[in-house]
């Protein structure tokens, strides 16, 4: 699942097959509450759900909901019709996880999946919705570690399973880090006549690695439970920016306090400066890289913490040296 897939119709669990009946209990505004209930004793055994009934006219579009426990307090002849209210429903055409979520967040039994006609095509159970959010988690966490989902207990996965599972993520990832490699050789000078700076590189990628990736998950989580869409995409990005800057201000004035106690102040500039401006960058390419994602239809986890990780390297040694090289150009030689 990649959240974008569409609803199509969930008349069955997520996983099995198709059913030639429909798993779900429908009824005709126009029948009593007793016929009603016979048509429920009937299909009992063979539908998913009977806690909520589909009130639906002749040409399956739906009219109302109405619960079992509404149906045996009423009186025998009263018209379902009169008991209809209205329900939470999906399209068939949305995303599952869109749905899936609201299923849960509205906390109703049934969720009815409609056509564009607002004909009845299908339910979406509380239990499917569960299943199908925990799949996606799972899929987002491994694919977020670099790595695909098993599918199956990790003890019955075949070794070639395991390895198959990992090796494309290694093999990008790595293309990816000769840009580290890159960017090391192009300061091959500068790094050879200020060795002090070597030290603090580790110091420099892991924070701004960090950083990204807990902007990524961050907003990987918002737009899985729709707190933002793609179109909040400048706003993400002016809110990660401010967020990224204020993290980088209080690293870089820790770093430079405590790095002038221990080197001479044009190092602990150099650190200080460049913690705010890698902070704020990986902040903002963390935030908006998942709704790019999305965007492109694209699981927003593969946009995120593995492929973040590898750029902010990059960058972040971009910033570093550029830094450095500014404050020695500035001070005099370090």
């Amino acid at each position: 699942m990649n959240g974008v897939k569409p609803m199509c119709c969930w008349a069955t669990p997520p996983g099995g097959g198709p059913r030639d009946e429909p798993n779900f209990v429908t009824t005709h505004p126009g029948l009593s509450v007793a016929q009603t209930m016979r048509r429920i004793h009937r299909v009992m055994d063979d539908v998913e759900s009977i806690y909520t009934v589909l009130i639906t006219d002749g040409a399956r579009r739906l009219v109302g909901v109405v619960s079992l426990r509404e149906l045996m307090g009423a009186d025998d002849e009263q018209l379902v019709g009169e008991l209809a209210s209205e329900p939470y429903t999906a399209t068939a055409n949305e995303p599952v996880a869109v749905a899936a979520r609201r299923t849960i967040d509205t906390r109703v039994m049934v969720m009815p999946v409609l056509d564009l006609e607002e004909r009845v095509v299908g339910v979406l159970t509380i239990d499917d919705a569960i299943r199908l959010i925990d799949l996606e988690e799972e899929e987002r966490s491994a694919r977020g570690a670099g790595t695909e989902p098993l599918r199956r207990p990790y003890l019955t996965t075949p070794i070639r399973s395991l390895v198959k599972s990992r090796l494309v993520w290694l093999l990008v990832l790595g293309i990816g880090a000769t840009l580290t490699v890159q960017v090391l050789s192009s300061f091959e000078e500068t790094l050879e006549s200020m060795v002090v700076l070597s030290l603090f590189i580790p110091l420099v990628v892991g924070i701004g690695g960090n950083t990204g990736n807990q902007a990524a998950t961050t907003v990987t989580r918002a737009l899985a439970v729709g707190d933002i869409r793609v179109a909040d995409l400048g706003r993400v990005l002016l809110r990660e920016v401010r967020v990224g800057g204020i993290l980088g201000l209080c690293l870089g004035s820790l770093a430079l306090l405590i790095a002038s106690l221990v080197f001479d102040l044009q190092v602990a500039v150099t650190i200080g400066i460049t913690l705010v401006a890698l902070c704020t960058i990986a902040a903002a390419v963390g935030g908006i890289m998942p709704i790019i994602g999305k965007l492109l239809r694209v699981d927003p986890a593969v946009f995120s913490n593995p492929f973040i990780s590898t750029f902010v390297d990059a960058a972040g040694l971009v910033v570093y040296f550029s830094v450095a090289m500014s404050v020695v150009q500035n001070f005099g030689g370090m």
